[in-house]
């Protein structure tokens, strides 16, 4: 990464320890909206809900590296807002005349976006778990305004914009575009999920110990640990490929090493925690929940083979 990129990263991940201990967590999920608004508030004063943001609309102007560096923060601490489908939205719209009024409210906060990117295999799932803004058709961005967090207008705008790869390569954005920019951007989510629950795990078994010895000494608790650890870096290298072409085969590479890596790896997760992966009190059970969330937003590790036999044929 470059200077300002390890900043950024370090930045958000001063951010989200501050707001996502388990207790906190534990409060926005019975809150009325599930997702936490001074937490997003936060986000934006420190400039970081307009990393995609055009810098004549008050942003960064950065593209999708550094918005899938800061999702896989999200992913990390399991941070609940509407980050991803606010950040993909408005990346995707940074060159459009309607950027103009509403990209400055993504960037101070006052505005969240969502994406409804109509994915295959979704069974018509749409993205918005925090209460974000629902988008209706296969190729729309919704755009949502809001006033102390009470959505107050709400604006459905047809895409027909362009967008930029990583070597300022124009790309056509239609409906499938856009979907494998949502799904690189899921994936980098799920990234962040997954390295943090190998971290977590492998604490854990280092400070628990079984006859006499600590559990992380075990060959058996080392070789699956391990296991998890490798597709870790294999969800990394294939995500980085797609970040930086934007390729349909490598994003349903990324897609598919997301999908079905990362829900093994909780599964891993949760089973080397013994009992208190089970417990709701304690936080490690969140790290499956949202994979398999992220799971059904882009149909499964079985879908993504398909996509990808279809590409190669």
């Amino acid at each position: 990464m470059t200077p300002e990129q390890e900043a950024l990263v370090g930045l958000a991940a001063e951010i989200f320890a501050g707001r996502t201990s388990n207790e906190q967590l534990a409060a926005v999920e019975r809150s009325e909206s599930r997702w936490d608004a001074a937490l997003w508030r936060e986000l934006a004063d420190a400039g970081l809900l307009g990393i995609a943001v055009p810098e004549e609309h008050g942003g960064a102007g950065l593209g999708l590296l550094e918005v899938c560096l800061l999702l896989e923060q999200q992913g990390r601490f399991l941070a609940a807002v509407p980050l991803w489908e606010t950040l993909t939205a408005a990346l995707l719209i940074a060159d459009d005349p309607v950027a103009k009024e509403w990209l400055p409210k993504v960037a101070a906060g006052e505005a969240r976006l969502s994406v409804s990117p109509a994915l295959e295999g979704s069974d018509g799932l749409v993205p918005g778990p925090f209460d974000a803004a629902v988008a209706v058709d296969g190729s729309s961005v919704v755009l949502a305004t809001e006033v102390e967090s009470v959505p107050v207008e709400t604006t459905t705008h047809a895409l027909a914009y362009d967008i930029v790869s990583a070597d300022s390569t124009p790309l056509d954005v239609t409906a499938v575009r856009v979907q494998d920019v949502v799904r690189v951007a899921l994936s980098a989510v799920q990234l962040g999920v997954a390295d943090a629950g190998v971290q977590e795990a492998a604490q854990h078994l280092t400070g628990r110990e079984q006859f006499g010895r600590p559990l992380a000494t075990f060959q058996a608790t080392q070789q699956q640990l391990g296991d998890a650890y490798c597709d870790v870096q294999a969800m990394r290298a294939t995500l980085g490929q797609a970040v930086f072409t934007l390729d349909r085969c490598d994003v349903d590479v990324a897609t598919w090493w997301a999908t079905d890596a990362g829900e093994r790896i909780q599964h891993t997760v949760q089973h080397l925690h013994g009992g208190l992966g089970a417990d709701i009190t304690y936080p490690v059970h969140r790290r499956l929940l949202w994979t398999m969330r992220t799971n059904a937003l882009l149909g499964g590790p079985s879908r993504q083979l398909v996509r990808l036999g279809a590409a190669l044929l």
